[in-house]
């Protein structure tokens, strides 16, 4: 099983719908199973990240998600625009929280799995649990400050 990787962006294309131009990204990680890709799009004036889309690209590398990306028509990536801008997430600062959160949960699984399998030592392991542990505990205490704040 290959470990969970950090995310990676790749610019993909610049998209000119309805007189803007709109950036396309492809951002991936290995998911434990797989590479996942997924798109996002951010109109040039935006200082935000840009709206992902529902829809995933998986791959076995990293380089087969790109190719597989960059095959898209731009009628279609227009189309997974139009389905990203629809389903727009509004409060971007309780979702990244979250996520990273999230990131915290499969890391501390993994510690735990490698830990029962003999693959770390079980001092050096539940150090690292209780560190996860802290820091998933302070996460969750920022979250009542971005509930219901947009943007």
């Amino acid at each position: 099983m290959m470990p969970f990787t950090p995310v990676t962006q790749t610019q993909l294309a610049t998209l000119h719908l309805d007189g803007r131009d709109v950036f396309v990204t492809l951002q991936m990680t290995h998911d434990g199973v797989e590479i996942v890709g997924r798109l996002l799009f951010a109109d040039a004036g935006w200082h935000e990240a840009g709206s992902p889309d529902r829809g995933t690209i998986p791959g076995r590398t990293m380089e087969d998600v790109i190719r597989q990306a960059r095959e898209l028509r731009p009628d279609e990536l227009a189309q997974r625009y139009r389905r990203a801008a629809s389903t727009r997430r509004r409060y971007h600062g309780l979702r990244h929280l979250t996520q990273d959160l999230l990131a915290k949960v499969r890391y501390m699984n993994q510690v735990g799995v490698s830990m029962r399998s003999g693959l770390l030592d079980a001092d050096a392991a539940q150090q690292e649990l209780e560190l996860t542990e802290a820091q998933m505990l302070e996460l969750v205490k920022q979250m009542k400050h971005l509930a219901g704040v947009e943007g």
